[in-house]
């Protein structure tokens, strides 16, 4: 299966949660895809995120991760989706965002400060402002992550071209079968 980061998979409206959202279907391990296990991803990934990350203007160009900070890049992608998932279901605790916090400090001590790495500590950080972490949702179609910037916080998707057209089919097909019956 061919595979492209496409616009679609900047749907999160910051930097970190396009990277939590890197592993593709995360609650459903039959069919869960980490684009970031295949090296080829992980090193096309910062130049897609330059050009269609809705943070773009805030960090500019990203360089590569180094084979060094990788794992602790990983870390950090771990650390974003388990303190923002449990924040937006009311069950974050002081031990996930020590581990966020623990996660960023490591790698802005040892990152470029135009690594993927840093900037994705720094949109972190940006996320942890209260006003930020009241608009963020998981996707009711895919489970992503996404900051809700509608003016009355009513999105419901995190691509309304893709997972909201997905479900709104979804439903059209299950009012047929029903009115068929």
């Amino acid at each position: 299966m061919s595979f492209a980061w496409t616009q679609h998979r900047f749907a999160g409206g910051a930097l970190a949660l396009d990277v939590a959202n890197s592993v593709i279907l995360r609650f459903d391990p039959s069919r869960s895809v980490d684009r970031f296990a295949d090296p080829v991803q992980l090193e096309a990934f910062p130049a897609a995120a330059s050009a269609f990350s809705a943070e773009r203007a805030l960090f500019g160009d990203l360089a590569p991760s180094k084979p060094s900070d990788q794992s602790r890049f990983i870390d950090l992608r771990e650390a974003i989706d388990r303190y923002f998932r449990a924040r937006v279901l009311g069950r974050a605790n002081g031990g996930m965002l020590a581990d966020l916090l623990e996660a960023i400090a490591a790698l802005l001590r040892r990152s470029d400060a135009a690594s993927l790495e840093a900037a994705t500590a720094h949109s972190a950080l940006r996320l942890l402002d209260a006003s930020a972490i009241e608009r963020l949702k998981i996707c009711g179609h895919c489970g992503w992550l996404f900051v809700d910037r509608s003016k009355n916080r009513s999105r419901a998707w995190c691509d309304m071209a893709v997972c909201g057209n997905r479900e709104k089919a979804k439903r059209f097909q299950d009012r047929r079968k029903e009115r068929a019956l």
